[in-house]
């Protein structure tokens, strides 16, 4: 059976430099423009798995503040960007549904819409790899656009669920604004169970 097109590499024109661009020139004029690093920091983490980190700047700037960060994402060309701001941090060219990094971490963040550019199907296996690469009663933080046609809040607890996660907090924006019904955007903070699935 062939597996469908990676929509994010099927699409999208994946320059690491042209895509950090507003992001430092809204800095550069005094913007913060840190929220998912913000948000994901105030839980006192001391490690993070950027999962599908792009260019690396969530994970940049949560080094930046003290944590321990390794990046993954399946774009060479983002990552090309990330490695070359951030060389001292480690960044993997590979799948977020096979990746086995040997370790565990406090936190995974899935910032940027990362799961709804997974490849179609690989949803729920995504999922389950992150649980396993989460300490007992670690924290899986993802964030991204509710539209048609794309992976819904229901089906996304069902999918957290069934690998062990519980939803501690759910919220519209990376600056914490409550999360209302027929909201555009969610982030949703799950925890691990305590003990091992």
């Amino acid at each position: 059976m062939t597996r469908p097109p990676n929509p994010w590499l099927a699409t999208r024109s994946r320059d690491g430099d042209a895509y950090d661009e507003p992001y430092e020139r809204r800095a550069a004029a005094g913007e913060d423009v840190h929220g998912e690093a913000n948000f994901v920091s105030s839980y006192g983490v001391r490690s993070v798995l950027d999962a599908g980190c792009g260019t690396g700047r969530v994970g940049r700037e949560l080094a930046r503040r003290g944590i321990d960060v390794v990046g993954v994402d399946l774009d060479p060309t983002m990552l090309a960007t990330a490695r070359r701001k951030a060389p001292g941090i480690a960044w993997h060219n590979e799948d977020l549904e096979t990746i086995d990094l040997g370790r565990t971490f406090e936190a995974v963040a899935m910032a940027g819409n990362v799961m709804i550019f997974l490849t179609p199907g690989s949803e729920g296996r995504v999922v389950a790899n992150m649980a396993n690469h989460l300490e007992p009663g670690g924290l899986l933080i993802a964030g991204f656009q509710l539209a048609a046609g794309k992976l819904t809040l229901a089906r996304y607890d069902e999918l957290a669920a069934a690998a062990g996660f519980e939803l501690a907090e759910r919220f519209a924006t990376w600056e914490r604004e409550p999360w209302v019904a027929g909201a555009s955007y969610a982030v949703s903070v799950h925890r691990k169970g305590r003990t091992n699935q």
